[in-house]
């Protein structure tokens, strides 16, 4: 049985590799779109549409990344594993499945519930 000090150390390993798989992500994507910097919008749809798909990818990585180092600050700090909201510790097959994660299943849950609920609806107009 692996002790909390292992646990900690063997996700930080991996809190680590993730971040510099992510950086190297976001190194490509963004050398990627300084070399489509002279798109025509007549040359089509297509070449548009992929510019918008890797500014978007880009989004999702740099969020990605501030969660890796915020979770890798709380392992700094001695907190890594207790849940930024409620205080109780989060399950350890959360953080196999999410090392980055700084909610506790249970808050997840609550924040994504709030975060639907103060969403505005789209109107469908007919």
């Amino acid at each position: 049985m692996m002790t909390n000090a292992e646990f900690i150390e063997k996700e930080r390993a991996r809190l680590l590799n993730d971040m510099e798989q992510v950086n190297a992500e976001l190194k490509n994507l963004r050398d990627l779109m300084q070399s489509e910097v002279d798109i025509e919008p007549d040359e089509g749809d297509a070449e548009v549409f992929e510019r918008e798909k890797n500014a978007a990818l880009i989004a999702v990585l740099e969020r990605r990344l501030k969660d890796i180092e915020t979770a890798l600050r709380l392992i700094e700090k001695g907190e890594y594993g207790i849940c930024t909201r409620c205080g109780k510790p989060i399950e350890p097959e959360r953080l196999e499945i999410k090392p980055d994660a700084t909610l506790c299943i249970e808050c997840q849950r609550e924040v994504e519930r709030l975060n639907r609920r103060n969403r505005p609806q789209r109107q469908i107009e007919w």
